[in-house]
Parts: structure tokens; C-alpha cells; sequence
């Protein structure tokens, strides 16, 4: 079968690797229909983390079950899933916490694995990893249902961390995919005021489109001052940190108030603030590696029926060959996410 496999920095391949098999009688296999490009897979790409060449790439997808394991029950060739970033057993303590990515048998697609930039992969634990979905669903809402594999349930996780809700006030630093996502969670939450961190025009229209109050373009102290006269001088409730980077971290403490809660959602590549800091201040560290497969069910009626929509978070579509090209638009920023049609 053919798969995106990584060749170092700025190098993504399309090239022939051994074809998705049942291995445990727990698996299933997966004919990908829709796959992504997330951020997250843009770090090794600009070089910003050490992968050596070879491993797949690609961690969202749903497609077609193609075969399954003698110990498979749920599921059935022909079954439309989504996978969740993360595979898990789902009986273990941390799965049964609703902790499934703290799953000691667990892992992450790519790597050594099966990715899902590619044409099939293998699940392990498919009973507990992936999704049914309603078999009236509707083609046009496949890719927003997609966003569930990953951006879309990490908004959530980050909504959810800080306890933002109607009496709050949200500032959302990171304009990518999962900001945006975060952007549609605070309003789905009933936030009082969304403010969204972005220079990039499209994206902040997106934004706004999802339920960003204001869009704050300035820089550093412009952008502490505008969210102080906002929020009459006390800074916000909750603050969203969706990128990972010293630079965004460091943001989100310049513009959480005293007693407030910071969501750390973005693959830190940076240092957390010392806790004298964080005591002196009352502040709250949230966030982490979110539990997708444990969000997925809070939010599928919605995405499926249209009530919710996060599609437009995919701003180009490509097939299995346009890969490369997908990679470098993000880099780019010429595009938010890629959308791949396998």
C-alpha cells in the first residue's frame, strides 16, 4: 500500500510500505476515506524535533473497516469509523477515568506505526478505539466529522480544563486549527467574550465565524493592553494556549488575570513558568494531551446534524499524492489544514 513517510526536514514522501494486516485478534484494519495534516506534524517538518527518516506520518482519519479480528465484536467489515488520535484498550484504570491517551497500551498513529496519511491502517483495540458512525450520515459532513480525530475535541479539552463558560471571559492564543476549534468551544460553552490572537486575515475570519468577539492583531503590549480594557483592567478568566511555544506560553501568563486559569493544549515546545509564579499569582495549569476518544461522544450528535460545524478549519483539500504540497502550504501558513481525500 502506498503512505506519507517522513525523510527528515522539510521531506515528506509518498512511497510503498507493507500492506495493513490483522496482527491481533483485537484489530481491525481500515481503509482510510479522509485524512489530515495537523499542526503537530509540522515540528519534525521545520525541523523543530529530532525524527530520523522513515517513520509514517499522519494521526486523523476514518474510512471503512475492512477487516477485523476473531475477538472483534462492535465492529464489522463496511462500518463507517473515526479514529481518534490515540488508540486504547478501554479497560484499563486511566481508559475508565476517561484518561484513554495515559493508556499503558496505548499509542499514537505514525511513528512505527500504521499512519493516517496513507491508504490503511491497522487498529488495535478496535472495539474500544474507534467510532461507528451513523450510517445516515451525510458525506458533506464527513469532514467535520473528521475534526473529531483530534483539533475539535482538543478546543473542548481546553474549554473544559478551565471551567470557561457563560460569566467568562476567553482569550485564545494560536489562530491554527485547534485555536479556531477552541474559538467554537468557547462559544458552544456560552462564553461571554472570545478574544482570538491572529494576524492572518483568513484565519481570523474563520474566527469570527466561530464566535470570536474580538480579533486582537497587535503585538505584546498592545495585545496586554487591549485585553485589560476589555476586561476593565483584571485580564481574562480562562486563557487558551494552543500552539506550545515559549513565545505562546509566555502570552497566555501576560494575559490571564490573578486567579485565573491558563489551558495548555498546544505540543509544548517550551518552559512552564516557575511555581512561585504560579502560587503568587493563584493561578491554575490545565490542559495536557487530550482524551479524544473520551470527548468524541459529548460532541458527534452535533457535528453529524450540522449544529456544530468546524469544517471550515479545512482549507484545502488534496489527494494522497498532494501530500508534500499539503506540508509545505501549512508551513507556509497558506493554508490551515489540509483535508486529504485518499
Amino acid at each position: 500500500m502506498r503512505a506519507a513517510v517522513r525523510g527528515g526536514s522539510g521531506d515528506i514522501q509518498i512511497a510503498q510500505v507493507p500492506d495493513a494486516r490483522v496482527i491481533e485478534p483485537t484489530d481491525a484494519v481500515v481503509r482510510i476515506v479522509l485524512a489530515a495534516v495537523c499542526g503537530t506534524d509540522l515540528w519534525a517538518y521545520r525541523g523543530q524535533e529530532e525524527i530520523p527518516p522513515g517513520p509514517r506520518a499522519g494521526h486523523e482519519f476514518l474510512g471503512l473497516v475492512e477487516e477485523v479480528g476473531r475477538d472483534v465484536r462492535a465492529l464489522r467489515p463496511g462500518a463507517l469509523v473515526l479514529a481518534p488520535f490515540m488508540w486504547a484498550d478501554g479497560v484499563c484504570p486511566a481508559c475508565r477515568d476517561g484518561l484513554t491517551t495515559s493508556c499503558p497500551d496505548g499509542g499514537m498513529w505514525g511513528g512505527e506505526h500504521d499512519g493516517g496519511q496513507g491508504e490503511a491502517v491497522r487498529v488495535p483495540f478496535a472495539d474500544a478505539t474507534l467510532v461507528e458512525l451513523p450510517p445516515a450520515v451525510d458525506d458533506e459532513r464527513l469532514p467535520a466529522v473528521l475534526t473529531l480525530a483530534d483539533v475539535m475535541p482538543t478546543g473542548l479539552h481546553a474549554v473544559n480544563g478551565t471551567g470557561a463558560g457563560p460569566d467568562t471571559d476567553v482569550v485564545v492564543v494560536g489562530d491554527g486549527a485547534v485555536g479556531l476549534c477552541a474559538v467554537l468551544a468557547a462559544r458552544r460553552a456560552g462564553a461571554r467574550q472570545i478574544m482570538l490572537l491572529s494576524r492572518h486575515h483568513a484565519r481570523a475570519l474563520v474566527g469570527q465565524d466561530f464566535g470570536a468577539t474580538e480579533v486582537l492583531t497587535g503585538h505584546g503590549d498592545q495585545t496586554r493592553d487591549r485585553v485589560l480594557e476589555l476586561t476593565h483592567g483584571q485580564g481574562a478568566q480562562a486563557v487558551l494556549e494552543c500552539v506550545g511555544t515559549q513565545d505562546s506560553i509566555d502570552t497566555a501568563l501576560g494575559l490571564v488575570r490573578d486567579g485565573g486559569a491558563i489551558a495548555l493544549v498546544g505540543a509544548p515546545h517550551g518552559a512552564l513558568p516557575g511555581p512561585e509564579q504560579i502560587f503568587m499569582r493563584n493561578l491554575t495549569f490545565t490542559g495536557g494531551l487530550t482524551p479524544a476518544r473520551a470527548l468524541i461522544p459529548d460532541l458527534l450528535d452535533e457535528v453529524v446534524s450540522g449544529r456544530l460545524d468546524p469544517a471550515p478549519v479545512f482549507d484545502l483539500a488534496v489527494d494522497l499524492d498532494g501530500v508534500p504540497a499539503a506540508y509545505e502550504a501549512m508551513a507556509g501558513r497558506s493554508a490551515i489544514k489540509a483535508l486529504v481525500r485518499i
